[in-house]
């Protein structure tokens, strides 16, 4: 129901934003020419109209307006596609969807391998003219067996009563399936079963890629019905093979014949053995091969060709449905159970992916028993035992009390230090976030801030100074063009699977560019506002607060901006290589199990984190950046 409301609610916001755009462009100012950046700003329509579009691809694609429009759809087709699948087992034997007769093929197909048998045999330089009368001998036969099966006067009676049947059989289920009456009900009893058993079957989407099996509409019964009854004669038809007398006779003399041949060659005879060996196995797909005479399954050919037509003719509107709210696949049978086959199996339903985010935030179903995100109530006294070092107390005047004679220990000044710096006292608590996306925000912070930190120093100092330039170019640039997965195996093995290791990685990823950014920024400062600086008699720390670094802003921001995206990409795969916690972990879990839904709420998350750093970021270039693009 939320799905449905959704999609009208994007259609209407869609269209109430084109037709904003559309009024606004004729209030605009004539003199916001083409180039001008005051024409790209503002536009928070067309944002409207970006998300919308996106999120109504997700919901079309995944199938969810099906789901939520149509909810016994899937269920329908699933009962369809049991049809079609025992269908298709029978139409295999057909020219319905195949080019011509199964028994057609299989015959034109033998008799190419005996036109190849009788050519090798005759041009093999191995064999002698006694074993090549011989071999010839039965391929011969061999291809005499097959008249045996297309003639029609070799036919016997059981096969032709039962051929029979089943044309009879069909046509009665045909018959029967276009009653409003059809399936009728066998008894009281097993119709409860059957509601019983409805009742406890699971909704579309709530049993993961897999669709409900056990029909729940009217028109589900009658294809379910129908298809258990297909599969009944498609069992006994394949089991039906036209072995009549005279077949059976030739095919076990000339078998016999085969057998006796190579239990009389000797050993060295490798060829010969191996040519009766092909010849036999030849008999042998003859003899298990479904061949009957031309014209005798005719009956039963339009018998299956009618019911296809009677099956197309009452699914209805569910054809349509079918076509429009299922793209790019539909809803498949394999055996008791349906699947979705097409992108509605890799690309989860926004329905069931909230449901399953939901889930993973609660603390106690999350992830590997780790929400996604949550909070855990801290005492301040952890916090202030994490920033203030150990040795505070270790300098203390005095020494650490030792323990009485009856078993006690009385603290001193010294102690209560200690206990203050490790954080072994009551205070208050607050609440502290803590799971999987805190995790892995925390080390993108940690290791973009240490790179910002250390490396846009060093960035102007190597764009400001020769030693410097010359000094610390060959380092930067011997370690930055390696990826950074490159790096991982050798940082996680030297730090550890622990934090350290990840954030290290990052700072590594983050420091090159912003040494990058701060030396190209700092080394593309215009001499007119140095000179002029120095006219004014400005010192080099007030020319480097006042005009450099101002200069070097843009250059500095856009590569924290580009950082972001690379930190984030490197602690992703960081966290697949390693790690036990982090979005990069829970993705990697879920890609081994094909929890689909885990996999792209992980892709949802990334993308919302770097959104927001993104944000972040683009809003201080706003505030302190204000002149740039107006010079």
């Amino acid at each position: 129901m939320a799905i449905g409301f959704l999609t009208i609610g994007i259609i209407i916001a869609v269209i109430g934003a084109i037709l904003y755009g559309r009024r606004l462009v004729k209030t605009e100012k004539t003199d916001a020419v083409f180039g001008n950046p005051e024409r790209a700003k503002g536009g928070a329509h067309w944002v409207i109209v970006g998300a919308s579009f996106l999120i109504f691809a997700w919901l079309y694609y995944s199938w969810d307006i099906a789901k939520a429009f149509y909810p016994k759809s899937a269920n329908e087709l699933c009962q369809v596609g049991k049809v079609t699948d025992s269908l298709m087992s029978l139409k295999y034997l057909f020219p319905i969807d195949e080019r011509q007769h199964k028994s057609t093929d299989i015959i034109d197909r033998e008799n190419k391998n005996i036109q190849k048998y009788i050519i090798e045999i005759k041009n093999h330089p191995e064999l002698n003219n006694q074993d090549k009368i011989i071999l010839l001998k039965f391929i011969n036969k061999a291809s005499l067996t097959i008249p045996f099966l297309t003639d029609e006067k070799y036919l016997d009676i059981e096969t032709k009563i039962k051929i029979k049947d089943l044309t009879n059989r069909i046509n009665q289920l045909t018959e029967d399936f276009q009653k409003v009456s059809y399936p009728p009900i066998k008894s009281i009893e097993e119709e409860n079963k059957r509601l019983e058993a409805l009742k406890k079957q699971k909704g579309w989407g709530f049993t993961g890629e897999e669709v409900p099996t056990l029909a729940e509409t009217p028109m589900g019964l009658k294809f379910a019905a129908s298809a258990k009854t297909l599969n009944k004669i498609s069992d006994e038809f394949f089991a039906l093979r036209n072995h009549n007398a005279a077949y059976t006779k030739a095919v076990t003399k000339l078998r016999d014949e085969i057998k006796a041949y190579r239990k009389g060659l000797p050993e060295e005879k490798e060829v010969e053995t191996q040519l009766a060996k092909e010849i036999d196995k030849l008999a042998r797909r003859i003899q298990y091969a479904s061949i009957f005479p031309p014209k005798t399954l005719n009956d039963i050919e339009q018998s299956i060709i009618a019911f296809d037509v009677v099956q197309n003719e009452a699914q209805g509107s569910l054809k349509f449905i079918d076509a429009v709210f299922f793209p790019g696949g539909t809803i498949l049978s394999s055996g008791p159970t349906c699947s979705e086959d097409g992108p509605g199996r890799w690309l989860p339903k926004p329905s069931d992916t909230f449901r399953i985010f939901k889930d993973l935030l609660k603390p106690s179903v999350g992830f590997k028993y780790v929400p996604l995100i949550w909070y855990e109530m801290m005492d301040v006294s952890k916090i202030v035992g994490f920033i203030l070092p150990d040795w505070i107390a270790d300098a203390m005047p005095g020494k650490y009390p030792v323990h009485n004679q009856d078993g006690t220990v009385t603290p001193n000044f010294k102690s209560k230090v200690l206990s203050v710096v490790t954080g072994e006292f009551k205070l208050f608590k607050i609440p502290i976030p803590y799971g999987h996306i805190w995790d892995s925000f925390l080390r993108v912070f940690m290791g973009l801030t240490i790179g910002i930190i250390l490396g846009v120093p060093l960035g102007l100092f190597m764009g400001l100074n020769r030693f410097a330039k010359g000094f610390f170019d060959p380092i930067v640039e011997l370690y930055r063009p390696v990826p950074p997965l490159a790096w991982a195996p050798l940082v996680i093995t030297v730090f550890g699977i622990d934090n350290v290791g990840k954030v290290f990685l990052l700072f590594m990823v983050s420091f090159s560019i912003m040494i990058i950014s701060a030396r190209a920024g700092a080394s593309g400062t215009q001499l007119s506002k140095i000179h002029a600086s120095h006219s004014l008699g400005a010192s080099r720390w007030q020319i480097l607060r006042h005009v450099i670094f101002p200069n070097s802003l843009p250059e500095i921001l856009t590569g924290i901006r580009v950082a972001v995206g690379m930190c984030w990409g490197t602690l992703v795969a960081a966290e697949f290589l390693a790690g036990t916690t982090g979005i990069g972990f829970v993705e990697n879990v879920a890609r081994k199990y094909m929890q689909y839904e885990v996999i792209w709420i992980t892709i949802f998350v990334m993308g919302m984190l770097g959104l927001l750093f993104d944000v972040t970021i683009r809003k201080i270039i706003d505030k302190t950046i204000p002149w740039r693009g107006k010079g």
